[in-house]
């Protein structure tokens, strides 16, 4: 028998127990059980300025150009989905202080399978998400392949006449993207 089932036999048998430890942790110590916060990447200082930087630009634009600014703003990224994600919100609980924040935790735990997925959206929701196949290298000509092939014909389709009154393209910084062709 694991500790673990050890502990939860003897607190079952001995719930007054269970009840003054609670007491105790809420009470006396003033703490309570947090729930890990999902992050998708912890990022450096360098790229925090960098987003901050972006963001002030995006809203000096949009304070001029008001919605016909927003209506043509294309979003893209990749992200990795796994099949599987061992640690469960609940197991990564841990006791703070009341005051304390929520812990963060990067959401990075490899499955037994992860494929790459590309992510475009606008304002009103998804234009495309593209599986990339298993074993394929992302790189400035697969890239290109897929915003002419895939991105352009899902624009024409969910957001007529967009490709010809102009798109303004926001993606990570990522250098697949810098590369020029």
């Amino acid at each position: 028998m694991t500790e673990e089932k050890l502990v939860r036999r003897f607190l079952r048998t001995h719930r007054s127990l269970e009840t003054s430890v609670f007491r105790v942790l809420t009470n006396k110590l003033n703490n309570k059980k947090k729930f890990s916060k999902w992050v998708p990447h912890l990022l450096t200082d360098e790229q925090k300025k960098s987003s901050v930087n972006f963001s002030r630009n995006f809203l000096r634009r949009f304070q001029n150009e008001q919605n016909d600014f927003l209506s043509r703003i294309i979003t893209g990224d990749e992200t990795w989905v796994y099949s599987w994600d061992p640690e469960t919100k609940r197991q990564s609980a841990e006791w703070r202080d009341f005051d304390e924040p929520r812990p963060e935790k990067v959401r990075r735990k490899q499955g037994a399978l992860k494929v790459m997925h590309m992510i475009f959206f606008y304002m009103n929701g998804v234009i495309l998400r593209w599986p990339v196949p298993i074993g394929t290298t992302i790189n400035a000509q697969y890239y290109k392949k897929v915003l002419q092939d895939k991105l352009r014909p899902a624009i024409r389709k969910k957001r007529p006449g967009l490709l010809e009154s102009g798109i303004l393209f926001h993606h990570d910084n990522a250098p697949v993207h810098t590369v020029r062709q």
